[in-house]
């Protein structure tokens, strides 16, 4: 069987479809010499390696024939669509979860990768690399509603179900505003690389401000908890 991978519309996510190859059938006008017949003569020699020469031939064509029936479909591009009364925040989800919708209050866990688009896609941070002493990684919680992480993963993670994965892209009038809001990275020197990159004076007087602190994260969902109230 000869497998054919297609790419669907979601990123990182492939379909296996499987079809028959073309049979193979390769024919001989000569059939093997028995042990007890007597050894063929040169002429007979020259014959039987030209046929095997035929054979070999027709292997190859076959081969051929069988690799140019597998195709490779070119991947469609993801569609990212713009969250409403979000500030300008899109969002693709990679996985639908299947668990609560979280609310105002709500103790929330997610997984991330933060990449800065203005470093060509610089992760700065992921979570995935924050283990305890057992080796986990540890996700990042935060109240719902605190302010005080960037409002872009706010608005993502208010309109997720637990169990879901979503690709948002942040303007950033809705990322860092200053150097204290979260998620920060550990990393000291990952922290100054992200901020003097965002707050660059004099790049921000060349108006690039609208571009500077646009922001790309991968938010897994893992976990949200209603508190006492």
């Amino acid at each position: 069987m000869i497998r054919c991978f297609a790419w669907t519309r979601v990123p990182f996510i492939t379909s296996v479809c499987f079809t028959s190859p073309p049979s193979i059938r390769i024919f001989a006008s000569h059939s093997c010499a028995s042990s007890s017949s007597p050894p063929p003569s040169s002429s007979s020699s020259s014959s039987v390696a030209a046929s095997r020469r035929s054979i070999s031939l027709s292997i190859i064509t076959a081969t051929s024939l069988v690799i140019s029936s597998v195709c490779l479909s070119s991947p469609a591009l993801a569609e990212f669509s713009e969250i409403p009364n979000s500030g300008g925040v899109k969002s693709l989800d990679l996985r639908i979860g299947d668990g609560e919708v979280p609310i105002e209050g709500d103790q929330i866990a997610i997984h991330y990768y933060g990449r800065l688009a203005a470093k060509q896609g610089w992760r700065f941070d992921s979570t995935y690399d924050h283990k305890d002493n057992n080796g986990e990684a540890v996700p990042f919680t935060f109240i719902l509603g605190s302010n005080k992480v960037i409002r872009g993963i706010e608005t993502a993670v208010r309109t997720m179900k637990v169990g879901g994965i979503r690709r948002v892209i942040i303007p950033p009038s809705q990322g860092y505003q200053n150097t204290s809001q979260e998620p920060l990275p550990p990393n000291f020197f990952d922290r100054q690389r992200l901020f003097t990159t965002i707050f660059n004076p004099t790049r921000l007087a060349n108006g690039e401000g609208s571009t500077l602190g646009t922001l790309v994260f991968d938010i897994e969902l893992v976990s949200t908890r209603r508190l006492q109230r």
